[in-house]
């Protein structure tokens, strides 16, 4: 299977099928999800293809979000962090903050305040490190429209932790809830 492949089966399975992000399910099912394999040679490199993908999106306004899907050299969960960090200040250095914001998606995601073990960093945990860059416009409308968005972490790290590693290890694998 793919790394794109994995990756939809997660979206569909655990973050649309357990309703992880209520917003996610449009746009699947609309095919205006981008999803671009990379394979960072330095961290400026993923960098400049982060504004790269930036322009992309201020040039196909059909497109929704991007999945940018790291399937080899983030491995370490501690240098992924710092990577995130330097595309968040890329974001703002290069004009855009406000505009687009990252979410990040990794397979050892811990919270901060968790043990590694907590069955709650199974909402962040996806099949490789990903950088998920949504316009900031569409995410404000559709948190307007949402019925307490506050809540929407509280929810997700209760259903994982009662789901557990192995019920969601089913979940993804295409077994119902």
């Amino acid at each position: 299977m793919s790394p794109i492949e994995e990756t939809e089966r997660w979206l569909e399975n655990i973050v649309i099928g357990l309703g992880i992000c209520p917003f996610a399910k449009s746009v699947f099912d609309a095919k205006s999800i981008r999803y671009q394999v990379c394979e960072p040679v330095s961290a400026s490199d993923l960098l400049l293809e982060l504004i790269e993908e930036c322009q992309h999106l201020d040039e196909h306004e059909t497109t929704a979000t991007t999945l940018l899907i790291y399937p080899e050299g983030l491995d370490s969960f501690e240098d992924y962090l710092d990577v995130v960090a330097a595309a968040c200040d890329q974001l703002e250095t290069a004009d855009y903050g406000g505009i687009y914001q990252l979410a990040s998606f990794h397979p050892a995601y811990v919270f901060d305040g968790c043990d590694d073990d907590d069955a709650a960093n199974l909402t962040n945990r996806s099949p490789f490190p990903t950088l998920h860059l949504i316009r900031e416009a569409g995410m404000s409308e559709a948190l307007a429209s949402y019925p307490s968005p506050e809540k929407i972490p509280e929810r997700n790290m209760r259903i994982c932790r009662e789901l557990g590693h192995e019920g969601l290890r089913a979940v993804l694998l295409g077994g119902k809830v």
